[in-house]
């Protein structure tokens, strides 16, 4: 799914129209990077938390030349999922799992 798509499913579901929905969706996502940007973390019960970590500075290898460079320290984005979004996904590989192994019992039939 991509950004248009997730518009759509829920100016659908909140009987908005698109234009409010894309404007509350960039709203939404522009305040998640303000605070990440400022060190802090984002925490949506249920969905997930997004926080920045330090990644530590290492020694690397240049593929091309197998020359040995350094990668330098930097922050990075992690996103830790909430238990509801977990058991969701686990819920529907599941599901998925058993439709494609009665799928498999059907054919084995004929």
């Amino acid at each position: 799914m991509n950004k248009t798509e997730l518009i759509e499913a829920v100016a659908t579901r909140s009987k908005t129209t698109k234009a409010q929905t894309t404007a509350m969706l960039n709203e939404l996502l522009e305040v998640i990077q303000e605070t990440m940007a400022n060190g802090n973390d984002v925490q949506l019960v249920g969905f997930g938390t997004f926080s920045v970590t330090e990644r530590a500075g290492r020694e690397g290898r240049n593929p091309a030349t197998g020359e040995t460079m350094t990668i330098p320290a930097k922050k990075v984005v992690r996103f830790k999922p909430g238990k509801t979004l977990s058991d969701a996904v686990a819920a529907a590989q599941k599901t998925n799992a058993a439709k494609s192994a009665g799928s498999k019992q059907t054919e084995k039939k004929k």
